[in-house]
């Protein structure tokens, strides 16, 4: 067994290797350490279009400068500590002139920072990247461009139009119908556009939406080729008018579409009819929030987005260190000792482990003790560290375990005198200390974690809320639903509260919000198919 029981305290055995290694490096360069900016491009909408590079960078990021066509959920993949700074590119509306922006990047550059510039789209498609990077190079500051999936292409795809077809056409236009408000003469080709042959795609252009299509048609455009716009493509909330060159000015204009939008001409519209396969799905149309922690609440969102959602993530919780952290980690280091180790949450896996490796090698230190499990997410983060779980109960709470073990005797034996260590948060309820206690273990506690009330709303989820309200609200745990209402929102009528399980309902239904929407699989599964299932209805 090797242990190391200086690490007892510090429980995070990297960071002052890394501390001295980032001091060696910075004496290196001249005592400041060399900075360097990221043009990335954040994709249309979204998250789940992001590269794997990107969403690694946003991980990495030591400053975050985004515009609004971002998705705000990507604000909370950052570290805790990044520094996030709007500067709001939406048509005519700036934060920040693009000047100031250029001037932004080259002062936090030198400042030897490492910056993400969070591009909506792709940043060489029409999103002035090559800008930023031109007064990045006259600086001397390095960068680097991450493509994106532009919404020339991803746009028309989520609302069933192929961009090509070889029914239709083998080559695509991409246009802006947005120029800078400084240039002189106009440099787009709106009769080269008009002749030329396949699908033509137009990128910030509804506010000229009528005068471009009139132009086009002027120049020779045939008004009956179809044309479609679409609005806050690939997200939620996309909404999709076709008609004509001709009509489709004054059908967007009576839906009310506004931008950001993709405009596509061509006969590859006709398409849309068969192909429209994203505003088929069963929660298209809804807006979900989800409560979860920060960490915590991708599973859910994504599973939830997938299935068309336009979800607002507004973490009310966060996962903070236990009060008393040297029992903690006095327990972790005598884990090998007990007969039996319980987990009840994935969070209680995650601490434990993360202490544990503070002061073993080896995760056969760990001994012979056997294990038992709440819920698959716990018992798939358990995995994750090569273990199995030897009780796992067919309802997924802290009841369903003691009786899971009142079950099992025949098979595992008698737990009557058996030591068992069980790994908690502060504020989980006594069910499987009393009940195992009651069936003769002997049952010491690890309090892993405690649950704190999230103060920050990086993503600007509850505005968004306030704003615009939301069909469901998704609860996880008991601690979520406490702290949701702590915040004193408007509950907006209609909306409907959807619970994991019996717990967490419980306590909505003494905060007056009875759920209308239960999980009967008492997991996010679960909690996934009863809210599709009440959708449907």
């Amino acid at each position: 067994m090797f242990c190391d029981n200086s690490a007892i305290n510090e429980m995070n055995p990297g960071m002052a290797g890394f501390l001295v290694a980032k001091k060696r490096m910075v004496e290196l360069n001249g005592g400041m350490q060399q900075g360097i900016v990221y043009l990335l491009g954040a994709g249309p909408g979204d998250p789940g279009l992001i590269t794997v590079r990107g969403r690694e960078l946003v991980g990495m990021a030591e400053v975050l400068v985004y515009d609004a066509l971002s998705s705000a959920e990507m604000l909370n993949w950052a570290p805790a500590a990044c520094e996030r700074i709007f500067v709001g590119k939406r048509a005519s509306r700036h934060a920040l002139p693009q000047e100031e922006i250029n001037a932004l990047l080259v002062r936090l550059g030198r400042a030897g920072k490492k910056v993400v510039r969070l591009k909506g789209g792709d940043p060489y498609v029409f999103g002035r990247g090559g800008e930023e990077a031109d007064a990045l190079h006259e600086a001397g500051i390095p960068f680097e461009v991450v493509p994106g999936v532009t919404s020339a292409i991803a746009g028309p795809a989520y609302a069933g139009i192929p961009v090509t077809h070889r029914g239709y056409c083998t080559q695509f236009t991409v246009f802006t119908g947005h120029e800078g408000e400084n240039k002189k003469a106009s440099s787009l080709d709106l009769r080269g556009i008009a002749e030329a042959q396949g699908t033509k795609v137009m990128l910030m252009g509804m506010r000229k939406l009528a005068d471009v299509c009139e132009a086009l048609i002027g120049y020779g455009q045939e008004p009956s080729v179809p044309a479609a716009a679409v609005q806050w493509a690939t997200t939620g909330i996309q909404r999709t008018v076709t008609g004509t060159v001709k009509t489709l000015p004054a059908r967007v204009q009576k839906a009310g579409l506004g931008a950001p939008a993709v405009v596509v001409i061509g006969d590859v519209v006709k398409e849309r009819e068969s192909l429209n396969w994203f505003e088929k799905l069963p929660l298209f149309g809804k807006r979900i929030v989800v409560t979860r922690t920060r960490a915590q609440a991708g599973e859910l969102s994504a599973r939830l987005r997938r299935l068309g959602a336009e979800v607002l993530e507004m973490p009310v919780i966060r996962i903070a260190p236990p009060s008393n952290r040297r029992e903690f980690a006095e327990s972790v280091v005598h884990a090998h000792t007990y007969d039996w180790l319980v987990f009840s949450s994935p969070n209680g896996v995650e601490r434990f482990f993360q202490a544990f490796f503070a002061v073993y090698r080896d995760i056969r230190s760990i001994g012979g003790a056997r294990i038992a499990a709440i819920g698959p997410g716990t018992e798939a983060k358990l995995r994750e560290y090569g273990l199995a779980v030897d009780v796992m109960p067919k309802k997924f709470v802290a009841e369903g375990l003691v009786k899971a073990f009142r079950d099992a005797r025949e098979e595992i034996g008698t737990i009557e005198h058996s030591t068992f260590l069980w790994v908690r948060g502060e504020e989980a309820r006594r069910v499987i200390y009393d009940g195992l206690n009651a069936l003769g273990a002997i049952v010491d506690e690890c309090i892993a974690y405690k649950t704190e009330a999230e103060t920050e709303d990086v993503a600007g989820a509850q505005a968004a809320f306030r704003e615009r309200g939301a069909d469901i609200v998704t609860f996880t745990s008991s601690s979520t639903a406490e702290n949701f209402f702590k915040l004193g929102l408007p509950w907006p009528e209609g909306c409907r509260a959807a619970s994991i399980g019996p717990v967490t309902t419980a306590t909505l239904k003494e905060l007056g919000h009875a759920p209308s929407i239960t999980a009967k699989t008492h997991d996010i599964n679960g909690l996934v198919e009863a809210i599709v299932k009440a959708a449907g209805k």
